[in-house]
């Protein structure tokens, strides 16, 4: 794979001459970005999938979903449906993709639609009765159509995009420059005991700009894993039969979390749809076993598993320093919103 990756150098710098034109001509106005009234914060990467885009996006879900009317807006990778999409009680994973059928699955005080063309998403939303008082787009950052009024760039600890390089010879989908469209970044996926040292070179190796700010968080696993009828403590599963599922971009972390000795793993690409021979193979090699998988898979599963049998093992993404910094950010930029301009007015 190393090899072919190299061996696809010339296609790489192609892709990035493309990308980069594209850029320059929406830099300089040339290609039109639509502004909206309504705050607009783009969530996304560099790279290709791995950076910890839902957990991030939940995050925001919590802190501001109490305080405002708040929409998430996605593509709907590999959803089986066109077009503008505004999750209802008739919706499921294939109609919404993974992602935002979770979104909407936990969290129903918010509005969660789906569209690949962003700008026509947005109008779509603000042609609403209930109007959103602000948007979260859900992997947007190379979507210039719309310009978001605060960028937030997800970076994996382990993947810098400093030390990538651009598809096919790495995995970032544009030139590391596009950091520079950032409000914020996030270094991802951390270990929790990640040094002050380690976290200045890093700041360093990405080449933080003074307008921009750098934070780090980590991944916090659940106690419980969930089913759609119980719940068991994670420490009450030493010792169980299990089968651990994942179909995420790197499922290392969360293998490594709940596995035991003896457990059977599968492990799925991400986005994976599961086929009737998928879930066939699936059911025979968890016979009396329990099923574990991730959030995003056990949308996609439940309803073919046996609800029973089914549990998943929720994550959050957590701030090593600097939440209430980062809180104060996103509350400066989200309070332009027309509601508060008005209160203050």
């Amino acid at each position: 794979m190393i090899l072919l990756r190299k061996i696809l150098f010339p296609f790489a710098v192609l892709y990035g001459f493309i990308t980069g034109i594209r850029n320059f001509l929406f830099d300089h106005g040339i290609l039109k970005s639509y502004s909206f009234e309504v705050p607009i914060i783009a969530v996304g990467n560099l790279s290709a999938g791995g950076t910890g885009k839902t957990p991030q996006i939940e995050y925001l879900i919590r802190f501001l979903g109490d305080k405002y009317n708040v929409a998430t807006l996605s593509r709907g990778y590999k959803r089986k449906s066109k077009g503008f999409i505004l999750a209802d009680a008739t919706s499921n994973a294939e109609v919404l993709g993974d992602e935002p059928f979770q979104f909407y699955t936990k969290f129903k005080h918010i509005q969660v639609a789906v569209d690949a063309d962003r700008k026509n998403g947005i109008e779509q939303l603000l042609s609403q009765k209930q109007k959103p008082e602000l948007i979260l787009l859900d992997d947007a950052y190379q979507h210039r159509k719309v310009k978001a009024g605060l960028y937030i760039l997800l970076t994996s600890y382990g993947e810098l995009y400093s030390d990538d390089f651009i598809l096919p010879t790495g995995n970032l989908r544009e030139s590391r420059n596009g950091a520079n469209r950032a409000t914020i970044i996030i270094v991802t996926k951390c270990p929790s005991n990640l040094s002050v040292a380690e976290q200045n070179s890093i700041k360093i190796r990405l080449k933080i700009a003074n307008n921009q700010e750098l934070y780090f968080t980590s991944i916090e696993y659940d106690e419980f894993v969930y089913s759609d009828e119980d719940q068991i403590k994670v420490t009450d599963l030493v010792g169980r039969d299990k089968l651990l599922l994942a179909g995420i971009a790197k499922p290392a972390s969360f293998f490594a979390y709940l596995q035991a000795a003896n457990d059977v793993t599968m492990d799925f690409p991400d986005h994976h749809h599961f086929s009737e021979k998928d879930i066939l193979d699936i059911k025979n090699k968890s016979i009396n076993k329990i099923i574990i998988t991730t959030e995003k898979d056990y949308v996609r599963l439940l309803g073919r598993i046996p609800a029973d049998q089914l549990f998943y093992l929720p994550i959050k993404s957590q701030f090593l320093k600097g939440d209430e910094q980062f809180r104060k950010k996103i509350m400066n930029y989200v309070g332009t919103s027309t509601r508060d301009s008005k209160l203050h007015q």
